[in-house]
């Protein structure tokens, strides 16, 4: 006796049917395909904007067999009606239709849709010859969508099928006393799994930064601590403040975005060598805080950024990583160092990915 629960698929001729009466109406069916596997953010993300372009959604499945031959002996990990349950199951898929062939032309030729929703790094002239002739045959309008970030099918399986240990995030304390652009870079990239680490502290030392605002807005362990009346130095109490935050968020690194204090003792007696600063000029030269002026005043070409430890010399620990800047005819002060920012960006979270397989 079958399953009255069992979830049916739909047929090719149902899809169609859909489009049709769709069609009549006005409406549009948008069509999309692939294996869908392990389902993660990146596919329920993608799906969502698929859906968005038209009145349903209709998701092509490949078969298991199609799957292997796609991806190799050893995929799917789940099967096809298993596959299709699990899709169907979602707000914003209207109908699955599991198809054998190793691409989806037949399918796109049953049923015609109005619109094509691919994701990747695709353009419609890099499309499967055999699907494009088909889409353009049926009079179908290509949208390409970007994927998600970090997200795939094979780097889950590759992670659950790791014979070393799988360490856990790199717990992060950030200070700082500005705009905060750096700490957005870091949310970014955590979120987008390119850092695997977790912000478990955000201190700043001004009560209005847009570093407050954005570590408060995405409900990080947020702490503002007076740092005394010298706006370049960190009182003795101050000091002793932070490093009590810290330890005790257990945290492995201490990253510095534009915090404009000078640490002391008991921070770098705490955090040895495990304290990071990110600083706009090419190290060594051009230390201090007025270093992106200062390149322009002397006429160089060329600046950059460097991201280095910190010790008890200003802007002396040992470099770890530098990106140049060329300086453009009509620069200023902010412009450069709005360029300068760019490239921080991608290097504090690349130096810091790294240090976590050190």
């Amino acid at each position: 006796m079958s399953d009255p629960a069992l979830h049916m698929p739909m047929t090719p001729a149902e899809a169609r049917k859909l489009r049709d009466t769709l069609d009549r109406t006005g409406g549009k069916v948008v069509f999309t395909n692939g294996c869908f596997d392990l389902l993660h953010a990146g596919h329920v993300r993608y799906l969502q904007q698929a859906r968005a372009l038209g009145d349903a959604l209709i998701v092509g499945l490949n078969s298991d067999a199609s799957v292997r031959e796609l991806k190799g002996p050893s995929r799917p990990v789940n099967r096809e009606r298993d596959r299709a349950e699990v899709l169907a199951g979602l707000r914003a898929v209207d109908g699955v239709v599991i198809f054998s062939d190793k691409r989806a032309t037949g399918l796109i030729e049953a049923i015609r849709p109005h619109i094509y929703a691919k994701g990747g790094d695709y353009t419609p002239e890099s499309l499967d010859p055999g699907e494009r002739g088909a889409l353009d045959k049926a009079g179908t309008q290509i949208q390409i969508l970007s994927l998600v970030p970090g997200r795939s099918t094979s780097k889950i399986i590759e992670k659950m099928t790791s014979s070393e240990s799988v360490a856990p995030p790199l717990r992060l304390g950030v200070l700082g006393s500005g705009e905060g652009s750096n700490l957005r870079a870091l949310i970014r990239s955590i979120q987008n799994l390119e850092l695997d680490a977790q912000i478990v502290a955000a201190i700043t030392d001004q009560g209005d930064s847009g570093f407050l605002k954005i570590a408060k807005g995405e409900g990080l362990p947020v702490h503002h601590v007076h740092g005394g009346a010298n706006p370049r130095r960190f009182d003795e109490e101050a000091q002793k403040k932070v490093a009590e935050i810290l330890k005790e968020a257990a945290v492995d690194v201490v990253v510095l975005t534009g915090f404009m204090r000078i640490l002391k003792s008991p921070i770098l007696d705490a955090f040895t060598d495990r304290i990071v600063n990110v600083h706009p000029s090419l190290l060594p030269a051009y230390k201090g805080a007025t270093a992106v002026q200062d390149v322009l005043d002397e006429g160089e070409l060329e600046t950059g950024c460097t991201v280095h430890l910190v010790n008890a010399e200003i802007d002396a620990g040992r470099i770890l990583a530098q990106a140049k800047v060329p300086i453009l005819v009509g620069d200023n002060a902010e412009k450069l160092h709005a360029r300068i920012k760019e490239q921080e960006h991608r290097l504090l979270p690349k130096v810091l990915a790294e240090w976590k397989r050190a």
